[in-house]
């Protein structure tokens, strides 16, 4: 039937896709590091010397790596990290959504994908160095 998408833009589309989700996820977390650090997009800006203000650096240069495609991986494992330590530092309980740690949870497993998965498509590190190297 025409107009139906379904399985068939999965596979061919696929790619662009991806593409959407790891821009998606760089530019949230890039909001939530740049929202600590500089007080954007609604957040508070935290004094740079405490945890918080260490997590906003990490979570700012970890977002805007994700987001452009510019050593995606590993951009993705200091994030993954920053959610492991946020979790077990601030959300810790057997239900992440009464604990409030739900975008941690969701933030890692995200990062896990883009540690798989690297850059994919519309990468800044493939066109500036013609392949990806982290």
């Amino acid at each position: 039937m025409k107009g139906k998408c379904g399985l068939d833009c999965l596979s061919k589309y696929g790619n662009q896709f991806y593409g959407v989700f790891r821009v998606l996820v760089g530019l949230m977390f890039f909001m939530y590091g740049s929202g600590k650090l500089f007080g954007w997009f609604g957040g508070t800006a935290m004094e740079l010397g405490s945890l918080m203000g260490v997590a906003g650096v990490v979570e700012t240069l970890a977002g805007l790596a994700i987001l452009l495609g510019f050593w995606t991986r590993l951009g993705a494992l200091g994030g993954a990290i920053t959610m492991l330590v946020a979790y077990f530092y601030m959300h810790l309980g057997l239900n992440p959504l009464t604990s409030g740690g739900e975008a941690a949870v969701l933030y890692f497993v995200a990062f896990l994908v883009l540690m798989r998965d690297g850059a994919g498509v519309w990468s800044l590190e493939k066109k500036l160095t013609g392949k990806e190297k982290f």
